[in-house]
């Protein structure tokens, strides 16, 4: 440095400074060999403090406002003596700003997941973030404790510190909690109020105040979330019986729309049934029949069994279901199917006349519709029943 700059630099008796970044939270005052002119003006501006710091020690602590740099101000400095040496002998002294405004959107959240117990899902993996706004409630403490010597103090050279204890706090106090996975959502406010208060103390030995915590969100591992989706999907499909249902039927009409023709429409719907039997035997609901045949004219007539099926509409072959405990029966009255009946109801109807040997009935395990009269376990039942009376002559 130069003369002129030499005595450029004692010229200067204003002590301020302008902040132009939005992360400092501490400025030194440089000047030449740390020489502050006695009498000098220290501006301070709203938002700041200004920390007087002479031979190592901190001398006092400054608001905002215009201040003049004298002994009468500096109780520390009123022993020193032999203030009249060229431009009034200089303080040998720092000065370093601090700011005292709120440093919002600081970033927190969980490196690795935390183990945490649910009531109703287990030990499960949680995840959680948010943001965190602080402030300098003490200058003198914050420089004592974290800045030091440090000329320009930024935000990132303290976050992660402060990120390492709310982490560390939060996960303790989730733990304590005890509230249920599903229920998080609902209590962030209240979270975040409560780990305010619980940490505050930490950071004030820093002499930093905490004055918002916010949780954005605390999630499940993916694969947790999915299987929660599938469960969620469930609630909303409701009754599981009747969803199967309409599925199957969505199935058969979609089978039955194929453009492969009639021949390929006809095994869509024996595929169809089969599913529905399937289907309804693992659900206790029984198996599902063929269709009832119908001949032209839409009247009712026995088909012998071992006929084949009209060409260009075959029956298809439903896949036979597990074994029932008890054989029972459907009954085509009028062209309707009935029952299923079990065989003494279907025997005390074909002791009644209601049934005949030409009346169609099925059961689980017959390929198609046959004459009661040629089925084996109700073709003794019409020995001992007199054929219709002949018409009258």
């Amino acid at each position: 440095m130069g003369i002129w700059d030499r005595l450029k630099t004692e010229l200067i008796d204003i002590i301020e400074w302008l902040d132009p970044s939005n992360d400092t939270m501490v400025h030194r005052f440089e000047r030449y060999e740390n020489e502050i002119k006695y009498g000098a003006k220290l501006i301070v501006r709203e938002g700041q403090a200004a920390v007087f710091v002479n031979e190592g020690q901190i001398a006092d602590v400054f608001g905002p406002g215009t201040h003049t740099l004298e002994t009468k101000n500096l109780p520390i400095l009123a022993t020193l003596k032999g203030w009249k040496y060229g431009f009034h002998s200089p303080f040998k002294a720092e000065v370093y700003f601090c700011s005292t405004r709120r440093f919002t959107d600081l970033k927190w959240g969980t490196q690795n997941p935390v183990m945490l117990r649910d009531s109703e899902f287990g030990p499960v993996r949680l995840r959680a973030f948010g943001t965190y706004v602080i402030k300098t409630s003490d200058p003198g403490t914050f420089i004592r404790e974290i800045v030091g010597t440090d000329g320009h103090f930024t935000t990132d050279e303290i976050t992660e510190q402060l990120r390492n204890m709310i982490v560390s706090r939060f996960t303790d106090i989730l733990g304590e909690s005890n509230i249920p996975i599903l229920d998080l959502a609902g209590n962030y406010d209240e979270l975040g109020d409560f780990i305010t208060n619980r940490i505050q103390p930490e950071f004030g030995t820093y002499g930093l105040e905490l004055t918002k915590f916010l949780v954005e969100n605390i999630s499940l591992p993916p694969a947790v979330e999915e299987a929660l989706d599938k469960r969620s999907s469930m609630g909303v499909i409701g009754d599981l019986s009747k969803y199967t249902q309409f599925q199957t039927a969505e199935a058969i009409r979609d089978a039955a729309q194929n453009p492969g023709g009639m021949a390929a429409g006809g095994m869509g719907m024996g595929m169809g049934f089969a599913m529905a039997n399937q289907m309804a035997q693992a659900m206790g609901g029984g198996a599902v029949p063929n269709p009832i045949p119908q001949p032209a004219g839409g009247a009712t007539a026995p088909i012998p069994a071992g006929t084949a099926p009209p060409a260009g509409n075959p029956t298809p072959t439903a896949v036979p279901p597990p074994l029932p405990t008890s054989v029972t029966y459907h009954v085509a009255v009028e062209g309707k199917q009935t029952g299923p009946f079990d065989v003494a109801k279907v025997l005390e109807q074909i002791g009644q006349g209601r049934i005949t040997r030409e009346t169609l009935v099925w059961s689980p395990g017959m390929e198609q519709w046959s004459p009661a009269g040629e089925v084996g376990d109700l073709r003794g039942a019409f020995t001992n029943v007199p054929p219709p009376l002949p018409p009258a002559t």
